[in-house]
């Protein structure tokens, strides 16, 4: 048995500094008259807080589960409850063909920029694409992290890092109501990458990198990949639990496994190909099946222009309008393969012999 390392958490925060972090919400002065109530709601968060109440509302597990008896987050079980529904929709010959198309740029015209992005375009021409196709499409836009009020995506706590049993599908680490980690968009966006049958992003390039929104909604992901989906089967986060099941032996489902995908990375000096590899590394990891060499598209939009005339610029490239509408008919293509049972995945049935 692994032997469990501790002495990295610096330990919970003391009662002035959760004062202060808590009140940094409230410095408007449009709150001032409510001061009074600000303090006593503080008192309450304080207890939830120095009580650990991560998950304050919960019920039985039920049938189906390792321990029909354990407590479970309510939370959890609703997203779980999505996810299968979702799941039943995927599999449903008789539901229309559905795509997943992913607007992964950070800006749109109510963040500080003031004007739409240049992923958003593209995004909206594939997706135009897809409907004369007759795809159904579910239309995310990552952008909402930036410009709508309390819309959150939380980091990844690399559960799985401990032990891959650990790291539970869908996420169990959020809602954390204790430290105030509630509201976490992955609930929302986990059923929408189950229920699609192909999966599209449209991206930018940050600093040679994915945006940082694209990069949460990965890191989140990994629970799809070996994930647990019965956390009573660890208790809850109970790590030297979990290191026992996966030395026992552990399967590493991956749940998104058969699914089509595509992409769009575009970039203005360097890096489009490098972060066209490493999402396609990824999903290629996952199982997921690339639409061919047509729906993997990197290209320079105003290459070492000014920044000043870039939509200027895209909008004279007709050629790329052109080359984003091919990689949704070429995703549209490879989904009716999928569902038609004709789309050649090699190597499918073979033994995976480094699992993980």
């Amino acid at each position: 048995m692994s032997h469990i390392r501790k002495g990295q958490y610096p330990g919970k925060l003391s009662r002035e500094a959760f004062r202060s972090h808590f009140e940094k919400s409230f410095v408007d002065p449009l709150f001032a008259p409510e001061r009074g109530a600000i303090t006593r709601l503080e008192e309450i968060a304080w207890a939830a807080y120095s009580q650990g109440r991560k998950a304050p509302i919960t019920r039985k597990a039920g049938a189906g589960f390792a321990d029909p008896s354990y407590e479970l987050s309510v939370d959890w079980l609703s997203a779980r409850d999505a996810i299968i529904a979702a799941a039943e929709r995927h599999k449903d010959a008789a539901q229309p063909s559905r795509v997943l198309v992913i607007c992964a740029a950070a800006r749109n015209d109510g963040t500080c920029p003031g004007e739409i992005s240049k992923t958003f375009r593209l995004s909206k021409h594939a997706t135009a694409t897809f409907e004369k196709a007759s795809v159904t499409v579910d239309f995310l836009d990552l952008s909402h992290l930036s410009s709508e009020f309390g819309r959150k995506i939380h980091s990844c706590k690399a559960c799985v890092s401990t032990a891959m049993p650990l790291c539970h599908w869908p996420c169990s680490c959020y809602p954390n109501h204790s430290l105030g980690q509630a509201d976490d968009w992955m609930n929302e966006i986990y059923p929408k990458w189950i229920a699609a049958h192909g999966i599209l992003i449209v991206t930018p390039v940050y600093w040679y990198q994915a945006p940082s929104g694209l990069k949460l909604m990965i890191d989140r992901l990994v629970c799809a990949d070996g994930g647990n989906p019965d956390p009573t089967s660890t208790l809850g986060k109970d790590a030297a639990k979990a290191k026992q099941i996966e030395l026992a032996g552990w399967p590493y489902p991956k749940h998104l496994a058969g699914r089509t995908y595509g992409l769009v990375v575009h970039g203005d000096v360097a890096a489009a190909e490098t972060v066209r590899h490493a999402l396609a590394d990824w999903l290629d990891w996952m199982g997921l099946v690339p639409a061919g060499s047509v729906a993997l598209l990197d290209r320079y939009i105003g290459y070492y222009e000014p920044y000043a005339t870039s939509h200027d610029t895209l909008d004279r490239d007709a050629a790329i309008f052109g080359e984003v509408a091919n990689v949704a008919r070429s995703i549209a293509e490879a989904i009716g393969d999928l569902r038609q049972g004709r789309l050649s995945q090699p190597g499918k049935k073979l033994k995976v012999l480094r699992p993980k």
